[in-house]
């Protein structure tokens, strides 16, 4: 007579597999989420290629093609020093998921590892790292945004590095609330009584059951620094021009506006479509990792 022996992680892997699926299967009946992935999808592929593909240098200038609008050798026109309008789109494209990108990471990385601690030792590190969330709280980040970025320049990392410092406190005190739930739960408490180090803890029990309420909130941190990386070009303190972006553009065309509405027309919309675009993502990814939904 054969015994099977069936393992742990085969019986897990097919649940994993079947969660996935559930998952994906909600996001799928938000059909404003499906459009935003595709959209988004889109966004990244440009941001990788844009560069590549774009027809001319964002810093190539002709003053004879001033100002002109869309033609078929610039589709988007020209702005008052004669750059092409799509090759500084597609050039800011790529500007703004790097540092989009970068920026939340920081954030992340920072409000994760603060908000662990906090949860897992309590007492004198969860006050130090609360009142410091607090301040944050208290002070408007856009104004620490901008301290920063004094200090710190206006170039590529400089911006992400700010915009990171100033954006971990939302970050920390969602995951201590979820350490704070979780950390006298049976699982944790074995774990304790086998001698388990706090590090084990997080890393094999506490930090793998808050990932898709983690993922939820990098997903809404995306369009956020996008946003403040825009705001920040258009108060003269993002990226330092030659280099394009979309904030710098807006900046630029906003005393122009009536005369050549091209200049604001394109890269406003392209932005303002990006933005609802990973919120709509986001949103569905919030239905879809929602426990109540079966995940």
């Amino acid at each position: 007579m054969e015994v099977t022996t069936i393992t742990a992680g085969a019986v897990q892997a097919p649940r994993r597999h079947s969660q996935v699926s559930r998952a994906w299967q909600r996001y799928c009946k938000n059909k404003l989420a499906v459009v935003g992935l595709i959209w988004v999808a889109l966004f990244v592929l440009i941001g990788i290629i844009g560069p590549w593909i774009a027809p001319y240098n964002y810093a190539t200038t002709d003053f004879l093609a001033a100002n002109q609008p869309p033609t078929a050798l610039h589709p988007f026109g020209t702005d008052s020093l004669g750059h092409d309008m799509l090759s500084e789109i597609l050039w800011s494209v790529q500007n703004a998921l790097e540092i989009a990108f970068g920026a939340t990471l920081v954030s992340f990385v920072i409000g994760t590892a603060l908000g662990l601690w906090a949860g897992l030792r309590g007492g004198v590190a969860d006050m130090v790292v609360m009142r410091m969330v607090d301040f944050l709280f208290a002070f408007p980040t856009y104004f620490l945004d901008l301290i920063l970025v004094v200090k710190l320049g206006r170039g590529m990392v400089p911006i992400l590095i700010a915009i990171g410092i100033a954006g971990w406190a939302g970050y920390a005190r969602l995951i201590r609330g979820l350490v704070l739930g979780m950390r006298n739960g049976e699982m944790v408490e074995a774990a304790r009584a086998l001698g388990a180090t706090q590090g084990h803890i997080a890393r094999r029990y506490l930090f793998p059951n808050v990932m898709s309420s983690m993922a939820v909130a990098l997903a809404f941190g995306i369009p956020a620094d996008l946003t403040v990386m825009a705001a920040l070009s258009v108060v003269g303190m993002g990226l330092r021009p030659p280099l394009p972006s979309f904030g710098n553009m807006i900046a630029e065309a906003g005393g122009n506006t009536l005369g050549y509405p091209w200049l604001l027309y394109f890269p406003a919309t392209i932005f303002a479509i990006t933005l609802l675009s990973f919120l709509f993502v986001a949103d569905g990814l919030q239905e879809a990792l929602d426990p109540k939904g079966g995940f």
